[in-house]
C-alpha cells in the first residue's frame, strides 16, 4: 500500500513540475512578444519623432511662413488682396502713383524735403495718391526685414484711418527715426511702436500695438511686396500718372546745407507736379484739382473702380 502512495506522489510531483514548465515557457514566450511589440512601437515612436522633426524642420519660417498665413488687409484698401492704397478726394480726376520703400534713403529724402508738399496737393484735391509700398531693400542688404515689418505697421495704421497711415509714413521716414538704409532697425518691433508714439491716432492705440506685434498684416505685407515690378517700376522714389513715369530734376550736385537741399528738392517736385497736372490751386492757370493737365503720355488715372489703364495690377 505504502508503494502505491509513494509511486503516486512521485507522478503528481512530475506533473506539478512538467506544469510548471508549461507555465514558464508561456511566460517567456509572451514576455518575448511584448518586448518585440515595443520594440516596434518604440521604433515607430522614434519615427515618428524623427519625421515630425524633420516635418517642423522643413516648414517655413519667419516671412516665408507669412506667404501662407491667413490673408487679412487692412480697412481703407481696395482691390486684389487689399493692395490698392488710395488716398484723397474721390471727386479729384486724376491719381498720381507713388512707389517707395520704406528703408529707401531717396525716399527718405523725397519725404523729408516734400511729403508736405504731396500731402496738400492731397488736401487740397488736385489728385490723389495710390500708393504702392515695395520691400526690395530687404533683399539688396541681405535678407534684411526692416520694409516688410516696416510695411505691415503701416497695414496696422492704414486699419486706423488713412490719415494714421500718411502719419505714420512720414514719421517713419523723418529724419529723426529714419536709419541708414543698412542698418535693419525697423526689423524690431519696439522701434516701430516708438515711431507710432509720436503720431496722435496710433499713440496708446491698444489694437494697433497688438496688429504689429502679432505681424496681424504681415500676409498683407506679402502680398504688396509680390506687386514689385509692376508697370516696370524697380526702384523708389518712382512717380507714374496713367501710364506714364514722371520725371522730377535733379538737385544740383555742390555743396549746400540740408535745408537749401530740401528747398530745391521741393521746389523741383513742384515743377514735376505743375508741368504733368497743370498750376496749383490758386496760382495762375485755374483749378487743376476739378481737371487737370493730362499731359504727354498721361491718362485718368485709376478711379475708384476704374481698372487700372495700363491693365497693370
Amino acid at each position: 500500500m505504502s508503494n502505491r502512495n509513494n509511486l503516486a506522489n512521485k507522478t503528481a510531483a512530475r506533473e506539478r513540475i512538467r506544469a510548471e514548465r508549461e507555465r514558464q515557457k508561456k511566460k517567456e514566450k509572451l514576455r518575448r512578444q511584448l518586448t518585440a511589440v515595443g520594440a516596434v512601437v518604440g521604433v515607430l515612436a522614434v519615427a515618428g519623432g524623427i519625421g515630425y522633426a524633420v516635418m517642423k524642420a522643413n516648414e517655413p519660417k519667419g516671412w516665408e511662413a507669412a506667404k501662407e498665413a491667413k490673408a487679412v488687409a487692412p480697412a481703407h484698401t481696395q482691390g486684389k488682396n487689399g493692395t490698392e492704397i488710395l488716398i484723397g478726394d474721390k471727386n479729384a480726376k486724376q491719381t498720381l502713383e507713388v512707389f517707395e520703400d520704406v528703408r529707401c534713403p531717396a525716399c527718405a529724402a523725397f519725404e523729408q524735403s516734400s511729403g508736405k508738399a504731396l500731402l496738400k496737393d492731397i488736401e487740397d484735391g488736385r489728385y490723389r495718391v495710390r500708393f504702392t509700398m515695395y520691400t526690395f531693400i530687404d533683399d539688396a542688404q541681405g535678407g534684411g526685414a526692416g520694409s516688410k515689418n516696416a510695411l505691415s505697421a503701416l497695414g496696422a495704421a492704414l486699419n486706423v484711418s488713412p490719415e494714421a497711415f500718411l502719419k505714420y509714413k512720414s514719421a517713419l521716414y523723418s529724419a529723426k527715426y529714419h536709419p541708414d538704409e543698412r542698418e535693419d532697425l525697423y526689423a524690431k518691433d519696439s522701434e516701430l511702436l516708438k515711431v507710432a508714439a509720436e503720431v496722435p491716432e496710433l499713440k496708446n492705440d491698444k489694437a494697433f500695438a497688438a496688429a504689429v506685434k502679432k505681424g496681424t498684416y504681415d500676409r498683407w505685407a506679402m502680398d504688396m511686396t509680390a506687386l514689385f515690378g509692376r508697370k516696370g517700376v524697380k526702384g523708389t522714389p518712382t512717380f507714374m500718372h496713367g501710364g506714364k513715369k514722371l520725371v522730377m530734376p535733379q538737385v544740383p550736385q555742390q555743396q549746400m546745407t540740408q535745408a537749401q537741399y530740401n528747398q530745391l528738392a521741393q521746389a523741383n517736385f513742384k515743377k514735376m507736379i505743375d508741368k504733368e497736372f497743370g498750376p496749383a490751386k490758386g496760382s495762375a492757370g485755374g483749378d487743376p484739382g476739378k481737371g487737370g493737365s493730362k499731359g504727354e503720355g498721361g491718362g485718368k488715372g485709376i478711379r475708384e473702380g476704374e481698372k487700372d489703364p495700363t491693365g497693370a495690377h
